[in-house]
């Protein structure tokens, strides 16, 4: 069974730092695209993704802010925040495009809370 592990949420100041990790387990031949989003209103908005050659895009509003990074070797990601503000707060979500069997499916994380408080 194929599944995204998201870990390094929790309560920080506004200000401060978190770190995310995500690590896909299963069967996987190769890992494709990886990212993050996180909860918006009716949607999920992307946060950040890296592909599988190290190219990375960013959400206007973490630009200067976030980093992206991964571990082919783990087959993890990894979201580096800083500067944290309220307006972070929400559910984050690791989201990996992966090779399973032939197959190249997109899979998401359960999700992970971080709340930065004022």
């Amino acid at each position: 069974q194929v599944q995204l592990v998201e870990s390094g949420g929790g309560l920080v100041q506004a200000g401060g730092s978190l770190r995310l990790s995500c690590a896909a387990s299963g069967s996987i031949f190769s890992t494709g695209t990886m990212g993050w989003y996180r909860q918006a209103p009716g949607n999920r908005a992307l946060v950040a993704t890296i592909t599988s050659g190290g190219r990375t895009t960013y959400a206007d509003s973490v630009k200067g802010r976030f980093t992206i990074s991964r571990d082919n070797a783990k087959n993890a990601v990894y979201l580096q925040m800083n500067g944290l503000t309220p307006e972070d707060t929400t559910v984050y979500y690791c989201n990996a495009d992966l090779l399973v069997l032939g197959n190249l499916k997109n899979y998401w994380g359960q999700g992970t809370q971080v709340t930065v408080s004022s």
